[in-house]
This record gives C-alpha cells, sequence and structure tokens, in this order.
C-alpha cells in the first residue's frame, strides 16, 4: 500500500509548541475540529452537552446541544425531578438491574444454605454411623481397641 493513499496523517508525535503565537494558531485550527466531534457525538449518543474552553488568551468559546443556555439550566437546577430529565430511562434500567442482581444473589444464598445443610446432615449420618461401629458390645473383639477391650 502506497503512502499517497492515506487520507490522513494518521498517529504521530505531537510537538510540544513553545510559542504563544503558535499556540493562538493551533488553537483556533483545532477548535473547529473538537466542535465537528462533540456535535458527532451528541447526534450519535443523543446526549445534551455543554462545552467550554479557553484560549490561550483567555478568551472563552463554547458549544452546547440543543444550547448552551438549556444545558446550563440543566446543569444549575440539580434540584429537578427524576421523571422531567432525560435520565429516567436510564435510572429505571438500574434499578431494575440492581432488583435483580438482589434476586439473583439472594437466590444463591438460599442454595448456600441449603448446600450447608445438606453437609451437616451428611456428617451427622457419618458421626452416627461412625459411632454404631465403635460401640463395644456390638464390635468383634478383633476390632476392639485396647480401652474399649478394658471396658
Amino acid at each position: 500500500m502506497a503512502s499517497s493513499d492515506k487520507k490522513t496523517k494518521g498517529k504521530r508525535k505531537i510537538e510540544i509548541i513553545e510559542n504563544a503565537d503558535d499556540w493562538l494558531i493551533t488553537f483556533s485550527k483545532r477548535r473547529t475540529g473538537i466542535y465537528k466531534k462533540i456535535f458527532e457525538l451528541s447526534t450519535l449518543c443523543g446526549g445534551e452537552i455543554l462545552f467550554i474552553i479557553f484560549s490561550p488568551a483567555g478568551k472563552p468559546y463554547s458549544f452546547g446541544h440543543p444550547s448552551v443556555e438549556f444545558v446550563a439550566k440543566r446543569f444549575s437546577n440539580a434540584s429537578q425531578h427524576l421523571e422531567e430529565t432525560t435520565d429516567a430511562p436510564v435510572e429505571t434500567y438500574r434499578k431494575e438491574r440492581i432488583n435483580l442482581l438482589v434476586q439473583h444473589f439472594n437466590h444463591v444464598q438460599d442454595q448456600l444454605c441449603v448446600i450447608k445443610e445438606n453437609k451437616k446432615e451428611i456428617a451427622l449420618a457419618q458421626r452416627l454411623h461412625g459411632t454404631k461401629i465403635r460401640q463395644w458390645w456390638k464390635a468383634l473383639i478383633d476390632q476392639l481397641n485396647l480401652r474399649e477391650l478394658y471396658k
């Protein structure tokens, strides 16, 4: 593949700019690219975006979708009810997911309790079975140890 087929310069190392005039030129060239990316993000995701950037000279530039004022009012009014925002479907999904996870946890915990009870019953049965064998009056004399023989 020839290098002339490329449409972009690709990924490469960016030089650090030390001259203040070059900062302003670079900022003005890249600002429009940033605006395009932010607009694309808001369009693809359906999000409300407020973007504020300051130039090296200290001049503010802003971008907002649907508008800067609308998003700024939403941000400053944090006490707005959840049903009135676009976050309601996300919050509903999050609550639903948490409920499902809690139900799954409770189910697994119940299964764990059943397994523990079964293990206790098995251990008790093994102990009882082992005790019956070691009862000296029912065992053969050859199977008794010295203490049991003494009794």
